[in-house]
Protein backbone atom coordinates (compact mmCIF):
# COMPACT_ATOMS: atom_id res chain seq x y z
CA UNK A 1 0.00 0.00 0.00
CA UNK A 2 1.18 3.28 -0.80
CA UNK A 3 0.37 6.16 0.99
CA UNK A 4 0.15 10.27 0.87
CA UNK A 5 -1.26 12.69 3.65
CA UNK A 6 -1.22 16.31 4.36
CA UNK A 7 -3.33 19.17 5.84
CA UNK A 8 -4.61 22.60 5.03
CA UNK A 9 -4.46 20.86 1.50
CA UNK A 10 -6.20 21.90 -2.33
CA UNK A 11 -7.85 19.67 -4.03
CA UNK A 12 -5.06 20.09 -6.54
CA UNK A 13 -2.70 18.81 -4.14
CA UNK A 14 -5.21 15.54 -3.93
CA UNK A 15 -5.28 15.33 -7.83
CA UNK A 16 -1.39 15.16 -8.17
CA UNK A 17 -1.29 12.61 -4.97
CA UNK A 18 -2.76 9.93 -6.51
CA UNK A 19 -1.12 10.67 -10.31
CA UNK A 20 2.42 9.81 -8.51
CA UNK A 21 1.01 7.05 -6.22
CA UNK A 22 -0.55 5.16 -8.99
CA UNK A 23 2.36 5.62 -10.79
CA UNK A 24 5.10 4.54 -8.09
CA UNK A 25 2.41 1.54 -7.82
CA UNK A 26 2.72 0.42 -10.74
CA UNK A 27 6.27 0.72 -10.76
CA UNK A 28 6.82 -1.61 -7.28
CA UNK A 29 4.06 -4.06 -8.11
CA UNK A 30 5.10 -7.64 -9.23
CA UNK A 31 3.26 -7.79 -12.68
CA UNK A 32 1.67 -5.11 -14.23
CA UNK A 33 -0.79 -2.93 -12.98
CA UNK A 34 -5.06 -3.38 -14.00
CA UNK A 35 -6.24 0.32 -13.79
CA UNK A 36 -9.99 -1.45 -13.71
CA UNK A 37 -12.30 1.00 -11.57
CA UNK A 38 -15.87 0.49 -12.49
CA UNK A 39 -17.01 3.84 -10.64
CA UNK A 40 -16.42 6.33 -8.48
CA UNK A 41 -17.67 5.32 -4.46
CA UNK A 42 -17.81 7.96 -2.24
CA UNK A 43 -19.30 7.50 1.47
CA UNK A 44 -20.35 10.62 3.43
CA UNK A 45 -19.41 9.42 6.99
CA UNK A 46 -20.43 11.29 10.10
CA UNK A 47 -18.04 11.04 13.09
CA UNK A 48 -20.07 8.39 15.11
CA UNK A 49 -20.26 6.06 11.39
CA UNK A 50 -16.34 6.38 10.81
CA UNK A 51 -15.23 2.73 12.36
CA UNK A 52 -18.50 1.38 10.72
CA UNK A 53 -17.40 2.64 7.19
CA UNK A 54 -14.04 1.75 7.51
CA UNK A 55 -14.24 -1.41 8.31
CA UNK A 56 -17.55 -1.94 5.77
CA UNK A 57 -15.00 -0.47 2.73
CA UNK A 58 -12.04 -3.26 3.85
CA UNK A 59 -14.76 -5.82 3.51
CA UNK A 60 -15.64 -5.00 -0.01
CA UNK A 61 -11.77 -5.63 -1.06
CA UNK A 62 -11.28 -6.40 -4.74
CA UNK A 63 -15.22 -7.15 -5.62
CA UNK A 64 -15.48 -2.98 -6.77
CA UNK A 65 -12.35 -1.77 -8.09
CA UNK A 66 -12.89 2.24 -7.85
CA UNK A 67 -12.14 5.47 -6.59
CA UNK A 68 -13.08 5.26 -2.99
CA UNK A 69 -13.63 8.92 -1.79
CA UNK A 70 -14.40 9.15 1.87
CA UNK A 71 -15.51 12.40 3.41
CA UNK A 72 -15.33 13.06 6.87
CA UNK A 73 -17.44 16.19 7.56
CA UNK A 74 -16.30 18.47 10.68
CA UNK A 75 -18.23 21.39 10.29
CA UNK A 76 -17.21 22.86 14.01
CA UNK A 77 -13.60 23.00 13.00
CA UNK A 78 -11.82 26.10 11.21
CA UNK A 79 -11.84 26.06 7.23
CA UNK A 80 -9.64 23.81 5.41
CA UNK A 81 -9.29 20.26 4.02
CA UNK A 82 -6.96 17.44 5.68
CA UNK A 83 -6.21 14.46 2.97
CA UNK A 84 -4.65 10.92 3.45
CA UNK A 85 -5.02 8.94 -0.58
CA UNK A 86 -4.04 5.60 -0.46
CA UNK A 87 -3.54 2.95 -3.57
CA UNK A 88 -4.37 -0.68 -2.63
CA UNK A 89 -3.16 -3.66 -4.96
CA UNK A 90 -5.45 -6.85 -4.61
CA UNK A 91 -3.39 -9.59 -6.43
CA UNK A 92 -4.68 -12.04 -8.97
CA UNK A 93 -4.48 -15.60 -8.05
CA UNK A 94 -2.53 -17.43 -10.36
CA UNK A 95 -1.73 -13.84 -12.24
CA UNK A 96 1.63 -11.90 -12.32
CA UNK A 97 -0.53 -9.03 -12.44
CA UNK A 98 -2.95 -6.79 -9.40
CA UNK A 99 -5.97 -4.90 -8.98
CA UNK A 100 -5.09 -1.10 -8.42
CA UNK A 101 -7.80 0.55 -6.07
CA UNK A 102 -7.51 3.86 -4.48
CA UNK A 103 -9.13 5.39 -1.60
CA UNK A 104 -9.00 9.19 -0.69
CA UNK A 105 -9.91 10.64 2.20
CA UNK A 106 -11.15 14.19 2.38
CA UNK A 107 -11.71 15.67 6.35
CA UNK A 108 -13.70 18.74 5.28
CA UNK A 109 -13.40 21.55 8.36
CA UNK A 110 -15.96 24.47 7.95
CA UNK A 111 -17.21 25.76 4.99
CA UNK A 112 -15.72 23.42 3.23
CA UNK A 113 -18.09 20.54 4.43
CA UNK A 114 -21.09 22.32 2.99
CA UNK A 115 -19.55 22.34 -0.55
CA UNK A 116 -18.39 18.87 -0.55
CA UNK A 117 -19.74 18.35 -4.44
CA UNK A 118 -17.35 21.47 -5.30
CA UNK A 119 -14.19 19.54 -3.90
CA UNK A 120 -15.08 15.95 -5.19
CA UNK A 121 -15.96 17.23 -8.74
CA UNK A 122 -12.50 16.98 -10.06
CA UNK A 123 -12.14 14.01 -8.30
CA UNK A 124 -14.40 11.88 -9.91
CA UNK A 125 -13.22 9.21 -12.73
CA UNK A 126 -14.33 10.84 -16.11
CA UNK A 127 -17.21 8.42 -17.56
CA UNK A 128 -17.81 6.23 -14.59
CA UNK A 129 -21.30 6.10 -12.43
CA UNK A 130 -20.60 7.86 -9.45
CA UNK A 131 -22.31 5.88 -6.14
CA UNK A 132 -22.96 7.66 -2.96
CA UNK A 133 -23.02 6.20 0.50
CA UNK A 134 -24.57 8.33 3.37
CA UNK A 135 -24.42 6.99 6.96
CA UNK A 136 -26.88 8.18 9.38
CA UNK A 137 -29.85 10.34 8.39
CA UNK A 138 -29.40 11.94 5.40
CA UNK A 139 -29.85 15.97 5.15
CA UNK A 140 -32.27 16.27 2.78
CA UNK A 141 -33.03 19.73 2.07
CA UNK A 142 -29.33 20.79 3.49
CA UNK A 143 -26.42 22.28 0.78
CA UNK A 144 -24.11 18.87 1.80
CA UNK A 145 -26.77 16.68 0.65
CA UNK A 146 -28.60 18.51 -1.64
CA UNK A 147 -25.36 19.28 -3.84
CA UNK A 148 -24.12 15.53 -3.84
CA UNK A 149 -27.29 13.86 -4.62
CA UNK A 150 -27.00 16.12 -7.94
CA UNK A 151 -23.53 14.49 -8.94
CA UNK A 152 -24.29 10.98 -7.93
CA UNK A 153 -26.01 8.37 -10.54
CA UNK A 154 -27.10 6.23 -7.49
CA UNK A 155 -27.98 7.13 -3.55
CA UNK A 156 -27.55 4.37 -1.06
CA UNK A 157 -28.59 4.73 2.50
CA UNK A 158 -29.67 2.28 5.11
CA UNK A 159 -33.52 3.23 6.88
CA UNK A 160 -32.30 1.42 9.88
CA UNK A 161 -29.89 4.35 10.69
CA UNK A 162 -32.87 6.62 10.82
CA UNK A 163 -34.72 7.36 13.93
CA UNK A 164 -38.05 9.06 12.21
CA UNK A 165 -38.81 5.41 9.65
CA UNK A 166 -41.79 5.69 8.11
CA UNK A 167 -42.28 9.26 7.59
CA UNK A 168 -38.20 9.62 6.19
CA UNK A 169 -39.09 7.77 3.26
CA UNK A 170 -41.96 10.55 1.68
CA UNK A 171 -38.48 12.40 1.37
CA UNK A 172 -36.31 9.85 -0.29
CA UNK A 173 -35.02 11.58 -4.10
CA UNK A 174 -36.65 9.33 -6.10
CA UNK A 175 -37.15 12.17 -8.87
CA UNK A 176 -33.29 12.71 -9.08
CA UNK A 177 -31.49 9.54 -8.76
CA UNK A 178 -31.64 6.25 -8.36
CA UNK A 179 -31.91 5.19 -4.53
CA UNK A 180 -31.06 2.56 -2.87
CA UNK A 181 -31.89 1.41 1.11
CA UNK A 182 -29.65 -1.71 2.55
CA UNK A 183 -32.80 -1.85 5.14
CA UNK A 184 -35.01 -3.19 2.31
CA UNK A 185 -31.82 -5.44 0.45
CA UNK A 186 -31.78 -7.46 4.20
CA UNK A 187 -35.68 -7.77 3.35
CA UNK A 188 -35.28 -9.79 0.14
CA UNK A 189 -34.81 -13.17 2.06
CA UNK A 190 -37.90 -12.67 3.56
CA UNK A 191 -39.90 -11.36 0.50
CA UNK A 192 -38.93 -14.20 -1.41
CA UNK A 193 -40.71 -16.74 1.45
CA UNK A 194 -43.70 -14.22 1.45
CA UNK A 195 -43.94 -14.32 -2.55
CA UNK A 196 -44.01 -18.06 -2.00
CA UNK A 197 -47.21 -17.91 -0.75
CA UNK A 198 -49.16 -17.11 -3.51
CA UNK A 199 -51.95 -16.84 -4.24
CA UNK A 200 -52.90 -17.80 -0.47
CA UNK A 201 -50.73 -14.89 0.85
CA UNK A 202 -52.73 -12.00 -1.91
CA UNK A 203 -56.28 -11.71 0.69
CA UNK A 204 -54.01 -11.33 4.45
CA UNK A 205 -55.01 -8.79 6.34
CA UNK A 206 -52.32 -8.55 9.08
CA UNK A 207 -48.16 -8.81 8.75
CA UNK A 208 -46.58 -9.65 11.93
CA UNK A 209 -42.78 -8.75 12.32
CA UNK A 210 -40.32 -9.68 15.04
CA UNK A 211 -37.28 -6.90 13.77
CA UNK A 212 -36.04 -3.91 13.26
CA UNK A 213 -38.88 -0.93 12.10
CA UNK A 214 -37.59 -0.01 9.11
CA UNK A 215 -37.56 -3.54 7.58
CA UNK A 216 -40.83 -4.25 9.55
CA UNK A 217 -41.93 -0.71 7.38
CA UNK A 218 -40.71 -1.77 4.26
CA UNK A 219 -42.39 -5.27 3.96
CA UNK A 220 -46.05 -4.11 4.78
CA UNK A 221 -45.11 -1.21 1.97
CA UNK A 222 -44.19 -3.59 -0.28
CA UNK A 223 -47.29 -6.38 0.28
CA UNK A 224 -49.56 -2.96 -0.13
CA UNK A 225 -47.79 -1.78 -2.95
CA UNK A 226 -48.22 -5.57 -5.00
CA UNK A 227 -51.52 -6.43 -3.47
CA UNK A 228 -53.02 -2.84 -4.33
CA UNK A 229 -55.15 -3.24 -0.75
CA UNK A 230 -53.90 -2.02 2.92
CA UNK A 231 -52.48 -4.43 5.04
CA UNK A 232 -51.70 -3.93 8.87
CA UNK A 233 -48.41 -3.95 10.81
CA UNK A 234 -47.85 -5.50 13.93
CA UNK A 235 -44.73 -4.64 15.19
CA UNK A 236 -42.15 -5.69 17.28
CA UNK A 237 -39.06 -4.34 17.74
CA UNK A 238 -35.88 -6.65 17.37
CA UNK A 239 -31.93 -6.18 16.56
CA UNK A 240 -32.52 -7.88 13.68
CA UNK A 241 -35.76 -9.29 11.26
CA UNK A 242 -36.10 -13.02 13.42
CA UNK A 243 -39.92 -13.33 12.67
CA UNK A 244 -42.47 -12.76 9.91
CA UNK A 245 -46.20 -14.19 9.78
CA UNK A 246 -49.01 -14.00 7.92
CA UNK A 247 -52.55 -13.35 9.97
CA UNK A 248 -50.52 -15.33 12.92
CA UNK A 249 -49.28 -17.99 10.75
CA UNK A 250 -45.39 -17.80 10.41
CA UNK A 251 -43.62 -17.82 7.72
CA UNK A 252 -40.79 -19.69 7.02
CA UNK A 253 -37.51 -18.03 8.33
CA UNK A 254 -34.49 -18.16 5.21
CA UNK A 255 -31.00 -19.12 6.08
CA UNK A 256 -29.17 -16.26 4.11
CA UNK A 257 -27.79 -13.51 6.49
CA UNK A 258 -25.39 -11.01 4.60
CA UNK A 259 -22.49 -9.32 6.34
CA UNK A 260 -22.70 -5.25 5.67
CA UNK A 261 -19.51 -5.23 3.14
CA UNK A 262 -21.72 -7.97 1.11
CA UNK A 263 -25.04 -5.52 1.94
CA UNK A 264 -23.38 -2.74 0.54
CA UNK A 265 -21.52 -4.62 -2.31
CA UNK A 266 -25.05 -6.04 -3.68
CA UNK A 267 -26.20 -2.20 -4.10
CA UNK A 268 -22.97 -1.29 -6.05
CA UNK A 269 -24.00 -4.26 -8.82
CA UNK A 270 -27.14 -1.91 -9.48
CA UNK A 271 -27.26 0.79 -11.86
CA UNK A 272 -31.06 1.36 -12.63
CA UNK A 273 -33.52 2.50 -10.26
CA UNK A 274 -35.73 0.27 -8.59
CA UNK A 275 -39.39 0.85 -9.16
CA UNK A 276 -40.63 -1.70 -6.55
CA UNK A 277 -39.06 -0.63 -3.72
CA UNK A 278 -39.93 3.26 -4.92
CA UNK A 279 -43.52 2.15 -4.33
CA UNK A 280 -43.17 0.02 -0.79
CA UNK A 281 -41.44 2.89 0.60
CA UNK A 282 -43.78 5.35 -0.54
CA UNK A 283 -46.70 3.16 0.98
CA UNK A 284 -45.05 2.35 3.44
CA UNK A 285 -44.95 6.29 4.16
CA UNK A 286 -48.43 7.01 3.31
Amino acid sequence: MDEWSGEDVAVSDVVRALCRLREESAHEAEGPDMRTSVMTHMAWVPPEWEEAAVDTLAGLGERHPSRGILLFPAPEADDGIDATVRVLAFPLREQRRHIAAEVVSLRLRGQSSRAAASVVNSLLVPGLPVFLRWRGRPAFGEPEAEQLIDVCDRFIGDSREWPDTPQAYSELPFNRTAVSDIAWRRTEPWRRQLASLWPEIGGIGTLHVRGPLADATLLAGWLRSRLEHDVELAHEEADELEQVAVDGTPCPTPFERLGSSDLLSAELDEFGRDRVYEAAALRAAA
